[in-house]
């Protein structure tokens, strides 16, 4: 069986390499990276991965734009998009589910947690 893809979309440095770490080391994934939406927008579209995660407050083209692109795109419709937010409150993470995206991970995220999350949130065994 290959080895599962992740797209991780963060324009912050520090949680993009910390979300790739965890997710190579602990969940054996490759993990391929994108530092805003529009350069996240592209790499899907070029790499297809398995999964993508995307966080939501993001300069220019934040998270929720950026996954309605990826939703009008025949290329990138069907990948999964996990959410990756501060903001937990109900009213935004039922906003958030409307969109019609498949989970959403609250941050601070726990690097030791991340690949079970994901994994939970796709049933990737």
């Amino acid at each position: 069986m290959s080895k599962k893809r992740i797209l991780v979309i963060d324009d912050e440095d520090d949680i993009r390499e910390v979300a790739k770490l965890s997710l190579e080391m602990v969940g054996g994934w490759e993990v391929l990276v994108a530092r805003s939406g529009a350069e996240g927008l592209a790499t899907a579209r070029a790499e297809t991965p398995d999964a993508i995660l995307l966080d939501v407050m993001m300069p220019e083209i934040d998270g929720p734009a950026t996954f309605r692109k990826l939703q009008e795109d025949p290329v990138t419709r069907e990948i999964p998009v996990i959410l990756m937010t501060a903001r937990v409150q109900a009213a935004d993470r039922q906003g958030f589910k409307n969109l019609g995206v498949t989970s959403l991970i609250a941050k601070p995220f726990d690097p030791m947690q991340l690949a079970s999350q994901v994994s939970e949130a796709l049933h990737w065994d």
